[in-house]
């Protein structure tokens, strides 16, 4: 991936400017003809990043984003995981997911991760990529939640669509050439990111996996780890 790509493909953040700048929160003024001032809320990058997308198959909701700790918003980090280019990296200890771009850059988003019993950790690589996938929950899952049996692979799954687990996009993470039954997948609960929650995926939020599948061929390779803390800085504030 050469650096003029690197540069196009950060100016626009799934359709935004990467750059996030101390509006987000801000206002402004208009002088109202001497009278008191009138606060004006300046638009925030995220206003775009996290609108509804009406196009999809499904069409989804702006998400909430201002209710959302912003360190979990998708924006421009350096890259604290010295990986090679092109490799995803999930960071368990921060609840964090890496896309590796040449000049030590990555972009980060926030992620859910498993719940106590079924984190994990490990390498594998995206075996391969679907739009609003079909759900088909384990046979160790419906044993622990019978209601699940509906949606069993001998009764297809459950259907696509805004409250399938699933989400808008799933990768599917193998290792060693067999299925980890582990995804990185969207979630209509946004509400959930930041949190240890999920039966063992990687949970984003719908705007976010749709950016990140776009960005990620078939063939990718992810690690799923601890990085030490304090290592997450954030150009977007320098960078308006």
């Amino acid at each position: 991936m050469s650096e003029a790509c690197l540069n196009r493909r950060f100016i626009v953040l799934g359709g935004a400017a990467v750059v996030v700048s101390a509006a987000t929160g801000c206002s402004t003024t208009i002088p109202s003809s001497g009278r008191s001032s009138v606060p004006l809320r300046v638009p925030s990058v995220y206003d775009t990043m996290y609108a509804a997308m009406p196009d999809e198959a499904f069409p989804l909701p702006a998400i909430p984003y201002q209710r959302i700790d912003p360190r979990y918003l998708r924006q421009l980090v350096d890259d604290p995981t010295g990986e090679r280019p092109g490799t995803l990296v999930v960071d368990t200890n921060q609840h964090f997911l890496y896309l590796v771009y040449e000049g030590d850059k990555a972009i980060r988003y926030g992620v859910g991760l498993g719940r106590a019993g079924f984190g994990w950790s490990g390498e594998g690589v995206i075996q391969y990529k679907r739009e609003w996938p079909t759900w088909t929950p384990p046979q160790e899952m419906i044993m622990r939640q019978p209601e699940l049996a509906p949606y069993s692979a001998r009764n297809g799954g459950m259907p696509p669509g805004l409250m399938n687990p699933l989400g808008a996009r799933a990768l599917y993470i193998f290792r060693n050439g067999r299925d980890t039954l582990y995804r990185v997948h969207g979630s209509p609960e946004w509400w959930t990111i930041g949190k240890s929650v999920s039966s063992g995926c990687v949970r984003m939020m719908n705007q976010d996996i749709v950016d990140l599948y776009s960005r990620v061929p078939p063939g990718t390779p992810i690690k799923v780890r601890a990085l030490p803390s304090g290592l997450e800085t954030s150009l977007a504030s320098s960078m308006i």
